[in-house]
């Protein structure tokens, strides 16, 4: 079972770029495609890019251009890069393995965007 540990947040004003990073531990990260998630305040969590074992990247029409997701499989870790962060992106961040959401989670990394 891949467990997460999310990092990188934090309080940035809008315009501003944060990178995120999600650490997992688990032999089947390689092959997995994995997701980042948010949930703001108020509202469910939603997949918002993910990334599969071969590379290939997909993202929520809001966040194109500005959401970069990417992975390093021999650290067993996956990024997301936020530029022109908007004060809709406060929430907090979860990676996730795409298709397993009733799996556990991790504890996730808030990100705060000032306007």
């Amino acid at each position: 079972q891949v467990q997460f540990v999310e990092s990188g947040g934090g309080l940035v004003q809008a315009g501003g770029s944060l990178s995120l990073s999600c650490a997992a531990s688990g032999s089947t990260f390689s092959i997995a495609t994995i997701g980042w998630y948010r949930q703001a305040p108020g509202k469910q969590r939603e997949l918002i890019a993910h990334i599969t074992s071969g590379g290939s990247t997909n993202y929520a029409d809001s966040l194109k251009g500005r959401f970069t997701i990417s992975r390093d499989n021999a650290k067993n870790t996956v990024y997301l890069q936020m530029n022109s962060l908007k004060s809709e992106d406060t929430a907090v961040y979860y990676c996730h393995i795409v298709g397993f959401e009733w799996t556990p989670w991790g504890q996730g990394t808030q990100v705060i965007v000032s306007s």
